[in-house]
């Protein structure tokens, strides 16, 4: 991205929905090139183990997918919920996991996209921001899209996730009585899950050795104790949601609620979210002003941090460009 103005970049720690932690809000925008009248914030929301500061503004090749929207005129902001990313990690997650119950869960999260839409909406004296959510965060996006329809004008969503009675849960053999408050994740288990399905050769002409296990040590440095002990912590908030909505049937949220434009975009070689997950959510948005499904070739969960990312950063631009 020659040329390209210089970014302004600030972070904000606003109250979390759980009294006496602190959210880390970051906001990247152009120096030199304002937003027009008619685009909204645009604010990140990142799935059920890694924080959008390691997956929106992780640089590649000197810029983020923030920066390039920054960049192209807009206000970017990116959310890191309470126990991920650079925001607080609860006294629990110092303790056993075992001796509390899951951390931040969906409605937790719902939450604290509030707090930092209204942080937004705030800061900027404008009504609606837009939504870009990433696996989990498509849930908890999707979720808030429907109970705030008036503050949401425009929904991405990657790898739009679905979940049904009888799906086999991320953490195997438990049951919600056996989930504590957190759980652990190495390097090498972040680079197995990263090739999920595919030969070496395969998952090497997507992104390259070296650029995922910059990217697996870089992220998993996020959490505090990782010198120490060798692991990122992750809440299981989300792990607890999914496992009692694969035993019960019922609907993570209701995609029916959602009145905006919706694009959901998934890589084809997902085995996390799907393309087949995406077609369930889009079959459901009957109320979405429009909806659009794209299915990005030799991609897979982490396509936002892979050779074909760029095809995902063209398709949001026109997609937060379109008039409504």
């Amino acid at each position: 991205m020659k040329d390209s103005p210089l970014l302004g970049a600030a972070d904000y720690r606003i109250h979390s929905a759980r009294g006496g932690y602190e959210v880390l809000l970051r906001n990247k925008t152009a120096m030199t090139k304002k937003a027009s009248d008619d685009q909204n914030p645009v604010l990140f929301v990142h799935g059920a183990t890694y924080g959008s500061t390691d997956t929106f503004d992780y640089k590649i090749g000197g810029y983020s997918w923030m920066d390039m929207l920054a960049q192209q005129g807009f206000d970017a902001w990116c959310l890191d919920i309470l126990g991920y990313g650079q925001s607080d990690r609860p006294q629990e997650m110092s303790e056993a996991p075992e001796n509390n119950p899951p951390l931040s869960d969906t409605e937790h999260a719902v939450l604290e996209i509030h707090q930092a839409v209204s942080f937004i909406l705030d800061q900027r004296n404008c009504k609606q921001v837009d939504l870009i959510g990433y696996s989990w965060g498509t849930a908890t996006c999707g979720s808030y899209a429907g109970r705030y329809p008036e503050l949401v004008g425009r929904l991405l969503l990657l790898g739009a996730l679905w979940i049904e009675e009888g799906s086999s849960s991320p953490v195997k053999d438990l049951t919600l009585q056996d989930i504590g408050a957190y759980r652990t994740v190495t390097v090498d288990a972040m680079m197995k899950r990263w090739a999920t399905g595919l030969d070496e050769k395969s998952i090497n002409a997507i992104v390259s050795e070296a650029d995922r296990h910059d990217w697996c040590v870089g992220t998993a440095g996020c959490d505090p104790e990782f010198k120490t002990t060798g692991f990122l912590r992750a809440p299981t908030g989300v792990v607890k949601d999914f496992t009692a909505i694969s035993q019960s049937g019922e609907a993570w949220y209701d995609p029916g609620l959602i009145r905006c434009p919706v694009h959901i975009v998934v890589g084809e070689l997902d085995r996390e979210t799907t393309p087949s997950q995406g077609q369930q959510v889009f079959a459901k948005l009957a109320n979405a002003r429009s909806k659009q499904l794209t299915i990005i070739g030799e991609g897979t969960h982490s396509l936002l941090l892979e050779n074909n990312r760029h095809h995902l950063h063209r398709l949001s631009l026109n997609f937060l460009n379109d008039a409504i």
